[in-house]
């Protein structure tokens, strides 16, 4: 039987087009700081790797392999997307808590209530207002009133 690691110039077109349509697809060139994600040179690198050093008597189909690797692209862009939403979360929060600046406020910490105007806000991933001289979390925040 004759086993040959390498593409033929049809095949290696083929998957250089479908790598660079997923790539385009789902955005892949480099990531929020800048650094070089996997791309279809480096796709190429790991398939030949995993050509050469494979069982002859096991060989991984190439379907099987792309389909590896899109799902593995597809992790890494959810990941990206649910950090992006916590993003979001924490600067709609702040947002939030500076439209309330100046305003009354009812607040429940624990077990008791407290009644005060907003004299100041503290940003960050969990905002903090202040309160008669305390902060408070934003989220514990039971009402506004003028």
């Amino acid at each position: 039987m004759d086993f040959s690691t390498t593409m033929n110039k049809a095949d290696m077109a083929v998957t250089k087009a479908q790598v660079d349509s997923l790539n385009k697809s789902l955005g892949l060139n480099t990531d929020k700081k800048g650094n070089s994600i996997l791309g279809k040179d480096d796709f190429l690198k790991i398939l030949m790797t995993q050509l050469t050093h494979q069982d002859p008597t096991k060989p991984l189909s190439d379907t099987a392999f792309i389909s590896q690797m899109a799902q593995f692209s597809s992790l890494e862009q959810m990941t990206n997307i649910g950090e992006g939403f916590k993003k979001m979360n924490e600067i709609l929060a702040s947002n939030q808590a500076l439209n309330i600046l100046g305003k009354k406020v009812q607040i429940t910490s624990g077990s008791h209530n407290v009644e005060g105007v907003v004299k100041a806000i503290s940003s960050g991933p969990s905002p903090q207002v202040l309160v008669d001289g305390t902060y408070y979390d934003y989220s514990d925040v039971q009402k506004v009133m003028e």
